[in-house]
Parts: structure tokens; sequence; C-alpha cells
């Protein structure tokens, strides 16, 4: 064995670990020797390695073969692995294709840590699109690793190498996975499988491909804490006093048949008064009267369906909740007593609203809890509400110094106009009880404007980084906000610095949503995970896992017992907040979710999403069965899809329902949809 080549190799051994006063002194000891190598008369003294033991050599050397393809082996092994994968049998296909992205960004982190970033970029790129579709926004945030110090200084990627990715399958995939990587010897593969993947095996068939939703969860110190925190105990019922309450205890709600004959006469007295001003149209109106006859008469048997809010536990407030008009009261007491009770067999009406000629600028729309105004936040940091009951009127000219007229061809239409932010509008929420509306910007402030006054009251500044989301609380007063800063925050409106400030996101927090009794705030995150607050400690109490993108709407039931999500993929989950488990996904849009609202009495929830449509599922008929029947063979029960209601071209930006169960929602024409 050459003795230059074994030096040759521990070199490279001692460069490409980055050994150097190991290679100083090595280079040192090799002068050392040569100066020695020759006595003065010229004969050759023989070195101590020239007598080595052959079999040591040829281990450096293979080793430095080895070293020098090591790259290669991420990318060959993770190659045939893909080409396994696919080429199994359909029964078996999906759940070992779940492996594969864990085990992509891995290898390519892998290949970061240790120094091949150009090793790595060339697998990176050759692999990534077949993770495009589900991870995208994952990909992108790897895309910027290109040194070492990258994988500790990024959070996403420090937290996926300090955690363990959990998958499920069944007995038989786990087995052949494990059968292939043996009889290949794909030592590597196997490593980054197993530092990095924690299965979840379980007896029986694979599940089917329509449970992948939450088979890919992150595991490791992520899993364990949020084990931890979904043990504490919260309360999730309706607060004491509650307007519910109240009006059980006034006489609980109109019956059906007395709203039938009020809506009866109240249609057949507009029905004569249109008589008297266009004969030819009253064929089209009993029509419609007669089917609101028969949607109200359908809702009669809904009415033990619907008691889910009476029977709810009764919690005290954490918070000092303000007092409420007693107009306003007795204004409230008087919706929920004429609400419409919802069911699958009788749904809501829905009024949308549609915004023209935006030219792309609107980024965000609210609509009033009785529907008469609708606010839109726009990029050019304007804040416009429109009063829908002087939509298509003359608009007198003496107005106010912050109200603008559009003139259009088919009429003249008022807004408000207030300007104030200095960024693009990216939230708005009306308060539930009073004229105040607040709005959010990319300004990094959250402002109050009175809808009376017209004018801006107060600007709130505490984020250090665009403002995403900004609500109101069920009982007014409070409201949160969140933040690009990977906290959320909660106000008051008398106090301009906030109350309690809630970190423990890894990444931004995209939205935000109360509690039926204000105790609680969930946040929704581009770490793709939900988490919920108590809002007097400002602690984490759950934190719910499952999504694969981010979040990007929340909605709470009124009962307080469930909270649905909506993520980037169209994908909506059911939670249990007692329990912080899935009660079960939602799948049926093809795009962002971004607005969800339960009905008055929680048995519908609607979902509205830049597919343009608005799905309407039935939750007390699923969740009934979800109590009744317990998941026998391992698959998950679904919530029924009611009814699609298409737009013609217009992403649904907001949704709403009425204290009366009217659902309004809201969105752009977009003709590039």
């Amino acid at each position: 064995m050459d003795e230059e080549e074994i030096e040759k190799a521990v070199l490279a051994y001692l460069k490409k670990k980055g050994f150097k006063q190991t290679e100083l002194a090595f280079h040192e000891e090799q002068q050392h020797n040569l100066k020695a190598a020759t006595t003065p008369g010229g004969n050759s003294i023989s070195s101590p390695t020239s007598n080595s033991d052959p079999e040591i050599a040829r281990q450096i050397l293979s080793f430095s073969s080895e070293l020098e393809n090591y790259p290669a082996q991420y990318h060959d092994g993770y190659g045939k692995l893909r080409s396994w994968a696919y080429s199994s049998l359909d029964l078996y296909k999906h759940e070992l294709l779940r492996v594969l992205y864990p085990v992509f960004i891995h290898c390519f982190m892998d290949l970061v840590a240790k120094g091949h970033i150009q090793e790595a970029r060339t697998f990176f790129n050759s692999f990534r699109d077949d993770h495009e579709m589900m991870h995208s926004r994952d990909l992108q945030k790897l895309e910027g690793v290109l040194s070492p110090s990258h994988l500790e200084e990024m959070e996403f990627a420090h937290s996926l190498r300090q955690s363990k990715i959990s998958i499920k399958m069944c007995q038989y995939s786990h087995d052949l996975l494990l059968q292939y990587l043996h009889k290949t010897q794909s030592i590597t593969m196997l490593g980054v499988i197993n530092e990095h993947i924690n299965f979840q095996v379980s007896p029986g068939q694979p599940s089917s491909i329509s449970d992948d939703a939450d088979v890919v969860t992150l595991l490791g110190s992520g899993q364990e804490a949020a084990s931890l925190i979904n043990q504490r105990e919260i309360h999730w019922g309706l607060l004491e006093d509650s307007f519910e309450e109240r009006l059980e205890k006034a006489g609980g709600l109109v019956p059906d048949t007395e709203k039938l004959d009020g809506e009866a006469k109240e249609a057949e007295s507009e029905e004569n008064k249109k008589r008297l001003q266009e004969g030819g149209k009253q064929g089209s109106s009993l029509k419609k009267l007669k089917k609101d006859k028969v949607a109200v008469a359908t809702g009669r048997g809904s009415r033990a369906e619907s008691s889910t809010v009476s029977a709810a536990p009764r919690v005290k407030p954490e918070l000092t909740l303000p007092s409420i008009p007693a107009a306003v009261e007795q204004s409230i007491l008087e919706d929920l007593r004429n609400r419409v009770q919802l069911s699958s067999a009788c749904l809501p009406s829905v009024s949308f609203y549609t915004f023209i000629n935006t030219h792309n600028g609107l980024n965000c729309a609210s609509i009033s809890h009785d529907g008469s105004l609708v606010a839109g936040g726009f990029s050019d940091s304007s804040l416009k509400i429109w009063d829908m009951a002087k939509l298509g009127q003359h608009v007198d000219n003496d107005l106010s110094p912050n109200s603008s007229v559009l003139g259009t061809d088919s009429g003249r239409r008022s807004y408000t106009l207030f300007q104030g932010h200095s960024g693009p509008i990216y939230s708005t929420s009306f308060c539930p009880f009073g004229d105040f509306v607040l709005s959010s910007s990319s300004d990094s402030t959250i402002r109050l404007w009175s809808t009376k006054l017209n004018a801006n009251l107060v600007c709130y500044k505490g984020h250090n980084y665009p403002v995403w989301d900004v609500q109101f609380s069920p009982m007014g007063h409070y409201f949160a906000s969140c933040s690009h800063d990977r906290t959320a925050r909660i106000w008051t409106m008398d106090r301009i610095q906030p109350l309690r400030i809630m970190a423990g996101h890894l990444s931004d927090v995209d939205c935000l949503q109360w509690h039926a009794n204000c105790n609680y705030i969930a946040t929704g995150s581009s770490d793709k995970t939900v988490r919920l607050w108590d809002v007097q400690s400002g602690e984490c109490v759950r934190i719910f896992i499952g999504h694969r993108s981010m979040i990007l709407s929340l909605a709470m039931s009124p009962d307080g017992r469930y909270m649905a999500s909506g993520d980037e993929d169209g994908t909506i989950m059911m939670w249990d907040l007692a329990s912080g488990r899935c009660v079960t996904p939602l799948v049926g849009h093809t795009s962002c979710v971004w607005s969800l609202a339960f009905s008055g009495e929680g048995s519908l929830l609607a979902s509205g999403s830049a597919d343009c449509t608005v799905k309407l599922w039935d939750v007390t008929g699923s969740t009934k069965l979800l109590k009744t029947d317990e998941n026998k063979h391992g698959s998950t029960n679904r919530l029924r899809s009611l009814k699609t209601l298409p737009t013609k071209c217009t992403p649904v930006y907001a949704l709403q329902f009425s204290r009366r169960n009217l659902l309004f929602a809201a969105g752009v024409l977009s003709r590039n949809v």
C-alpha cells in the first residue's frame, strides 16, 4: 500500500472535518519525517509508517472514498426510496408516500449541516416538485437555508431538527418499509428515518387516502409539550347571566307557529302594497312566500337540536365585563327571541355583498352583527364603510367631511372614508354593541374608529410588525390582535397599552377568535398549529396539531365546546376544546378557507373560501354520530356537507350570522379566478 496515498487520505479527512490544528500538526510531522528520511551519507531511514498494518491502510482509503461519495449517498438513497414507494401496491402506496417528505427535508438539512451546500441545493431542486403542492410554504422557507448557521438561526428549521415527525401507518406498510431498507442496505436512509421519524403502527388494513390530513404531525419536544399542556383543565361553558339565560328566564323563544303567522301577515301586507304598485310581480313573491312557509314549518322539529346552547355549563367571567345599555340589551333579547332555528332541514337565507371595481385593492372585509354596515380595508391604507340602507339612494349635499360619493352609471353610492393608517389594512372588526370599528394595518398599529362621529378615536401601538388580525370580544370593550411578531395581545378600549401578551407560536400569528365566554382566545399560526390561551393568566392551555398548512380562519361554537379552523389548503378541522383532539376534518374546499361562522344555535357551520363557494355543514348530526359511534375502524367520521353555494367568480372574504340567523357574506368580484 502506497504510503503517500494514506497520507493524502488522512489530510483529506482532516480538511473535510475542519480539524485545522491537527492538519497543521500532521504537516509538521511530514516535514520532520522528510528531513530525517535521508542520513548525511544518503542512506534512507525507514519511517515508522512504512511498516503500518495493511488492513488499517485499507480502512483509511475506503473511508476516504466513502467521504468523497457522501453527498451522493443521500441523493441515490432518496431517489431509490422514492422510486420504490411510487411503484408499491396501490393499497399501501399512500401510506408509504408519507415517509418521503420528512426524509426529503432531513436529507437536505443533513447535507447543509455537514457543509455540502452545493450538493444540498442540487438535491433540493431535484426532488422539490414532488412536495410543492402540499408543502409549498415550508419549501419556500427551507430554500433560504444556505449555510449550517442558518439551521440554527431559522426557528422553523431548528424546530424540525430538534423534533420528530409522527407518521401513522398500518403494520404491513411498516414491515414493507423496514424490509426494503434492510434488503437494499440503505444505511443512510435508515439513519435519517430512525433519527427523525416516529411511526404510530396500527393493526389491520391501511387507512383511507381521504384520512391523510392528520396522519403526519410534529413530535418530539413539540408533541410532548402539547400533550402536557392539553391535560390542563379548561371551562368551556357560557357565562353566568348570559343573554341566552336571561331569555330563558324571560319566557324563552317565540314558538315557530307564532313566527310563521307573524311572517305570513307581514309578507301579506307587503304583497298588498306591491300589488297596488306593480301588478305583474306578485306571482314570484307568492312563490317565495310559500317557500318561506315550508322552510319555517320544517324547522319546527329542530327545537330539540338547538338546545345545545342552553344545556352548556355556566362559568364565571375572568375579565371585568362592561355594562350593556338597557335599550341594547332589549334589542338583543328581541333578536334572540325571534331567531330562526336552523337545522339540516331548514337552511339559512344568505345575503351576499359583492365589491366591484376594487382594482385588486381590497384586503379584508367585515360585516356588522345585523348586516347593516359593511367595512372594507384597502391596500391604499383607507378604511371604507358602507351603510346598506343607503345603497342606491341619492345622497344629500350636506355630507360630513369624511363622507365620499362614488358616481356610477346605474346610480349613486355613498360610503364613509376613514384615513389614518400609513400602510395596507389587513383586518377590520365591528363592536357587538356600540358604534365602533377596529382596523389593523401593516404599519403595526391598531386604530379605533367611531361610525357615529366618523373619526379616529385611538391609535394603539405595541406590535413591532404588521398586525394581521384584530377582533372585538363578544361583549365588546376588550379586543385582541395578532401579528407577524409571533404574538397575540389583549387590549381594552380605554388603554393604549396591551393588558396581556401571548407568545409561543413559532411563526406569524395569522388569525384569532374569542371564546363565547370571553375567558379564552384561540390563535392560528403559520406554524400550522392552533393555540388556546387563558385570558387571565396569558398562558397557553391547549395546542391543536393536525393542519398541514397555515391557519387562516377560526370560529367558536355558540356553546363554547367546539372550535373550527380553516387552512390554506382548504381543509377545515373541528376540535373539541375539552380534550384538545380533532373531532372531524371537513373536506370539500379546493382553496384557502378565509372565513368560518357558526349559526346562532350552533347546529350549522358556514365556510367561505377562495374557491368562490360558501359551504354549509351539519354540526349537530355529525357530533351526535361521533358520540354514539366511536370510530371502530380507525377512520374518521366527517361532518356532512349540506349545501354548496357557488358565486360566479367572487372569493368569499367574510361570513357573519346575524342574531336572527340570517347569513351575511362578502367578497370581491375577481376576473382572475
